[in-house]
């Protein structure tokens, strides 16, 4: 089985990107029926060296990312559980070892344009929360057990959207379609890399919403869409196109049921973390006494007031920095 999960994060700030991501597995010996409803158990192959809790410090937590990431005044940095599945994973499947973030912006495809957007423009040395030697032995225990177990990371990939490229998309569509527009995007990109496949895509509900298909449609107008089921925790449409069958699922708490939606959660947060680490540091380094921002609202106007200064001599429109609400 061609298994597969999308994720977001940070659709509600008022500063940053909102992150989407897609994360694909190819499981060996999956137990499947016809409809795609039985999805493989990851926590339970990979048990031994993978877990859904932090508190299994022997293993590497892989769960929602709002389980995962630490409290700010914590003892350990708030990113290590994030920061330490994402890397791993990249390292046991592709070798990657990223020495910045730019490296992995650029391997994911999250890298934001530079242009006018000084605050994004330095990178940050990587890891920012673990040991390099402790991370690279994590990462090959995993690789071992992904190899006995029968599973492969085929791709992780984020899109990363700015404040001003999401506003000048707010300008083109309806605000709430655009994390929509951003996860079929993903599901595109899978569907003509592994078409032949027949990936099965996990994807949390967007907007509480229980059906999909008028969506999808818009989404694939030359596709044909089959309703597998609706119900109050799953939407699950198969899509043929071109006589290549996809089938995606919208599930209710989906990072807490399946692995691959659950890193896409996890490289989604950490990618936001990270550009907003460059944020902070940006303007910290113009106002030193300035108390960094995780960019949601209430706390983000209190930021912009105080980088207002710092906005007007640097001639930064809002609509470059601000989302549109």
């Amino acid at each position: 089985m061609l298994y597969c999960g999308l994720d977001e994060a940070g659709y509600g700030p008022l500063l940053g990107p909102l992150c989407v991501a897609a994360v694909v597995f190819d499981v060996a010996d999956a137990d499947e029926d016809a409809d795609h409803r039985k999805a493989p158990d990851l926590w339970r192959r990979l048990k031994h060296v993978v877990s859904d809790s932090p508190s299994e410090r022997t293993k590497i937590a892989i769960a929602d990312s709002k389980r995962l990431k630490g409290a700010k005044d914590g003892k350990a940095h708030p990113l290590r559980h994030l920061e330490k599945g994402v890397l791993t994973m990249l390292a046991s499947s592709a070798g990657l070892c990223p020495a910045t973030d730019d490296d992995l912006f650029a391997h994911v495809g999250a890298a934001a344009p530079r242009d006018g957007t000084a605050w994004y423009a330095e990178s940050i040395p990587l890891p920012i929360a673990n040991d390099r030697d402790l991370l690279a032995i994590a990462a090959n225990r995993l690789r071992l057990a992904m190899q006995d177990a029968g599973v492969r990371l085929v791709s992780l990939a984020c899109d990363a959207l700015d404040g001003a490229a999401f506003n000048a998309m707010a300008k083109r569509t309806q605000k709430s379609d655009i994390n929509f527009y951003l996860a079929m995007r993903h599901v595109d990109r899978i569907w003509r890399s592994h078409g032949e496949a027949h990936p099965r895509v996990v994807i949390d509900r967007h907007g509480g919403r229980t059906h999909y298909r008028e969506e999808l449609q818009l989404a694939f107008p030359d596709a044909s869409i089959t309703i597998v089921g609706e119900t109050e925790s799953v939407s699950r449409y198969r899509l043929v196109r071109d006589g290549a069958p996809i089938t995606l699922s919208f599930e209710v708490e989906s990072e807490s049921r399946h692995v691959p939606t659950a890193l896409a959660s996890m490289t989604a947060k950490y990618v936001r973390e990270l550009y907003m680490e460059r944020m902070n540091r940006f303007f910290c380094a113009h106002l030193p006494e300035l108390k960094p921002t995780a960019g949601y609202v209430e706390d983000g106007r209190r930021y912009l007031k105080d980088i207002r200064p710092v906005l007007q001599r640097l001639a930064i429109a809002d609509e470059a920095i601000v989302r549109v609400r």
